[in-house]
């Protein structure tokens, strides 16, 4: 599985954290910035991984501001995006499991990164169910195709 992550500068310290444990876990990643801790946008790095995801360039995007809803909001305006904020190990398995999610995202001012390491990883091991949450992923897509022209 390939994973596209990024984060502003709020959320790079946890994003750091991240990748240790993504290196750990032998994931392969790339990481689409910030790099810096100096002030930038959330949603030019939400904008550079949802790309990478809906282009199917890879299975699954990371992203990380201070709370987690700005870069998600951001994310989700791309089409085929299904950004999920969490901040507890449920509602990860849920977002998969039943949203098939393929973003994840946190924030580093919500969160601890113990915490954060296990969201990620039931995150990234949760298979989608299908059945009868398909219907739904079907009629989110038919909102997108509706706006998205």
């Amino acid at each position: 599985m390939k994973i596209a992550l990024g984060s502003d500068h709020a959320g790079l310290p946890l994003k750091k954290e991240i990748i240790d444990h993504l290196h750990d876990i032998e994931a392969e990643f790339e990481d689409f910035g910030t790099f810096t801790s100096e002030s930038c946008d959330y949603p030019d790095f939400a904008l550079k991984v949802a790309e990478e995801v809906s282009k199917k360039n890879f299975e699954f995007g990371i992203l990380v501001c201070g709370t987690g809803i700005g870069i998600s909001i951001a994310a989700n305006k791309v089409p085929g995006i299904r950004a999920a904020l969490c901040s507890d190990t449920f509602s990860a398995h849920a977002c998969r499991e039943h949203n098939d999610a393929n973003i994840l995202a946190l924030g580093q001012r919500v969160i601890g990164p113990g915490l954060a390491l296990d969201i990620v990883d039931i995150f990234l091991n949760t298979k989608f169910q299908g059945g009868r949450h398909e219907r739904r992923i079907g009629k989110i897509t038919d909102i997108e195709d509706k706006y998205f022209k």
